[in-house]
């Protein structure tokens, strides 16, 4: 037996609190509903529910992770498939789901499903977690009885977004490992050999070249002016960070994104593949263009793209073909112009976005497999520049010196 709270209204309209016990939420329910009570809240008091509670602070999840989400879409997609009611599989998939956050949200779904909401409107109060093609694909499935069907999509979905955060991954770690090593070289360069050379040079008291000399000014300049540098980067940063979240800025820096050298087309091929693949998901669900172009706008990662995409909308809202505004926007390929043109005209839209986004997932596979043989020689150059430089700024000197010494030798 569990007990539940629960607050409702009678039949006079008189607001009515309580605690009930029944074996199962259901019971709960079917028990309140013989007294005549109309549920606007129903609550099991578990511990589950308190250790929820205790869990708190940097200790707690945020968010839910992908892999979370998989397993619920998969879950609520067997019960819904084994006709199991919708109120009843959330309920026990919130008590069941190892996840804090998404353990809570599920309750609270339930409760506005109770108080008589429909499942996509329950969903959409919680954009956090389930995003716009998430709750437009639920609505579809739910107005057409086909929910089973729309849950399997939303699984195939959301298993391509996690593959495609992978390669995002996949392509920042090495660049990254790159610029930190080449960061990390710099200050120890800076702050620990130049100024051990200078000291050795300030004691033998002869003229320095002047690879040397510019080495020690830095080496000086950093070492007094360290703090204020550290100071104006955090600052500048934090500037840079607060532009970024801004409308504005967050369209020029997803601009700037797609013409980072190597980097730029490897993200703008993601961003049209998650566009292709979610568009043709969509499509194939029975989703109107219109709205399916609106919510995959939302979706595919990039304002700069994602404003393209709301182009395309205005043009077909205009009477222009889906191709014609795909051209118009001038980021995607003749081929796959090509594609979109043939699927248009044959009625099979859906099934030719879903080969569009294939070509770009072959082309962002073939582009990683590249990015170490692009970046490689970059890293090499530097090295050698670095070579060059401690070779001209450390050890000229000493050469120089030697020669010195060896010409005063054979003098005498």
């Amino acid at each position: 037996m569990s007990d539940f709270t629960y607050q409702g209204r009678n039949t006079d309209g008189d607001l009515i609190k309580g605690n009930i016990s029944a074996p199962s939420y259901q019971s709960a329910v079917e028990q309140l509903q013989q007294q005549q009570l109309i549920i606007t809240r129903l609550e099991e008091n578990t511990v589950r529910n308190d250790n929820r509670q205790k869990t708190t602070g940097f200790l707690r999840k945020k968010n839910v992770s992908a892999e979370e989400l998989i397993l619920f879409t998969r879950q609520l997609y067997a019960l819904t498939k084994a006709g199991v009611p919708i109120l009843r599989a959330i309920r026990g998939l919130a008590e069941s789901t190892t996840s804090e956050v998404l353990g809570e949200c599920l309750d609270k779904i339930a409760e506005s499903l109770v108080s008589g909401s429909d499942l996509s409107s329950a969903f959409r109060r919680h954009p956090k977690i389930f995003s716009p093609i998430y709750v437009s694909l639920l609505q579809v499935g739910e107005n057409t009885g086909q929910l089973d069907s729309a849950l399997k999509r939303l699984i195939v979905h959301i298993e391509s977004e996690r593959e495609t955060r992978k390669r995002m991954k996949a392509a920042m770690r090495y660049p990254l490992m790159v610029i930190i090593a080449m960061s990390a070289a710099m200050v120890v360069i800076t702050l620990f050999v130049i100024p051990a050379f200078s000291g050795v040079f300030a004691r033998l008291g002869a003229e320095l070249p002047l690879p040397t000399r510019i080495l020690i000014a830095v080496s000086d300049f950093v070492q007094m002016h360290g703090f204020t540098l550290l100071v104006a980067l955090f600052i500048a940063g934090a500037l840079t960070r607060v532009y970024v979240r801004s409308s504005e800025g967050a369209l020029w820096w997803d601009k700037q994104k797609l013409r980072i050298p190597i980097l730029g087309s490897i993200f703008e091929r993601i961003a049209l593949g998650r566009f292709a693949r979610s568009f043709a998901m969509m499509m194939a669900a029975g989703v109107p263009v219109l709205q399916s172009l609106q919510t995959v706008a939302e979706s595919v990662g990039n304002r700069y793209i994602s404003r393209a995409v709301r182009d395309m909308r205005s043009g077909i809202e205009r009477g222009d073909r889906l191709t014609n505004t795909a051209a118009a926007t001038g980021l995607f390929t003749p081929l796959v112009l090509q594609m979109m043109a043939v699927g248009e005209e044959t009625g099979a839209i859906d099934r030719l976005l879903d080969e569009v986004a294939d070509f770009y997932d072959d082309e962002i596979d073939y582009e990683l497999k590249q990015l170490a043989d692009a970046i490689e020689p970059v890293l090499l150059v530097f090295m050698a520049v670095l070579v060059l430089v401690l070779a001209l700024g450390g050890f000229l000197p000493i050469w120089d010196l030697g020669s010195v010494a060896t010409g005063s030798s054979s003098g005498r």
